[in-house]
């Protein structure tokens, strides 16, 4: 009997702790400053021989990737739409830095038009320190990838065994391995010993039923968040405008209060000087509209946290400023 050829995948690599090389088999927190250089793809690569028997994986020509502003993660979506468009290719993997991971998965959740799976792994640990999480990462994100049931999932991230989606999935704590977590969703699934197993899919729009064109933005409008706590001074909105942003992100506490910043995020709102988005700080839970402190214009970001809210701002305003269609944008992304 034939056997079927293995799937194509191809690894993207941004900056990040995965690959990253320690002074020693002790250093889990300095190995940035070690002077070491990250592994490359090959490097990773020769380190498990056990992905040759999954996928042939083969290292993208233009690593490394940055992820730093949003016109990175406009030019990598694009790079990897016209990769996923190749017949020949079955998916890919990014690594990436844990710390902007679940920003880099959204958008290209919400921009990558393609049904084949889109995985993004990283590591709490370098590669070379003692219980190092990255290489059983690595392992993992290959495995999802190659599983036809990963298709049409959209963007997932991959890490410590779990599989969550890219909208809902967050970094809950600084060094535990157990930092990816969907807190109100919960995950998609397992990357267990014996199987890749889902036990459920993600609704809201992504990859092949988005609008948003990539190839047709040029530059990301400028967002920010503002983050709203007892002594947030009021004047910050102002500053955030004169500084050029498009659009504002009130990380609001409790249930959506923009508090010491609540009159002049209604001024702009009103005046439709900039698209304001009420989203919380707390984790969990929807922001809901004409809430205690709604005012006209203002748009709410049901459970998007507020630097998720800022990636999908910034991809409706080049688009739409009208509040009433961002806020379409909101409850269907």
């Amino acid at each position: 009997m034939r056997s079927m050829p293995l799937p194509r995948i191809r690894l993207l690599l941004g900056p990040g702790t995965l690959h990253s090389r320690g002074a020693d088999r002790m250093d889990f927190t300095r190995y940035s400053r070690s002077g070491n250089p990250r592994m490359t793809g090959d490097e990773l690569l020769a380190t498990l021989p056990e992905i040759e028997r999954i996928a042939r994986v083969e290292v993208d020509e233009g690593n490394p990737h940055a992820v730093a502003t949003l016109d990175d993660l406009r030019r990598l979506s694009a790079h990897a739409n016209a990769l996923l468009q190749r017949p020949e290719l079955d998916g890919l993997i990014l690594i990436q830095g844990t710390n902007g991971l679940e920003e880099t998965a959204y958008f290209l959740g919400l921009t990558v038009r393609s049904a084949k799976p889109i995985v993004i792994t990283g590591a709490q640990r370098p590669y070379t320190a003692l219980s190092a999480d990255g290489p059983v990462n690595l392992l993992d994100a290959v495995r999802v990838a190659a599983t036809p049931e990963s298709r049409g999932k959209g963007a997932v991230v991959v890490t410590n065994g779990e599989i969550n989606a890219a909208r809902e999935v967050t970094k809950t704590s600084t060094y535990r391995l157990h930092t990816f977590r969907s807190r109100d969703m919960g995950l998609l699934g397992y990357a267990d010993a014996d199987a890749v197993a889902y036990y459920r899919a993600p609704l809201r729009r992504h990859t092949v039923d988005s609008e948003f064109d990539v190839g047709a933005i040029t530059a990301m409008p400028p967002v920010d968040v503002l983050y709203i706590h007892t002594g947030c001074q009021p004047g910050l909105a102002e500053a955030a405008l004169q500084l050029g942003a498009k659009g504002l992100v009130a990380a609001g506490s409790g249930a959506g209060s923009t508090g010491n910043l609540a009159n002049e995020l209604a001024d702009i709102a009103a005046g439709r000087r900039a698209v304001v988005v009420q989203s919380s700080r707390v984790g969990e839970g929807r922001v809901v509209r004409n809430n205690n402190w709604s005012e006209p214009g203002m748009v709410v970001a049901d459970n998007l946290n507020p630097h998720k809210s800022a990636l999908l701002l910034s991809l409706a305003l080049t688009k739409t400023s009208d509040p009433e269609e961002v806020q379409r944008l909101f409850d269907e992304y």
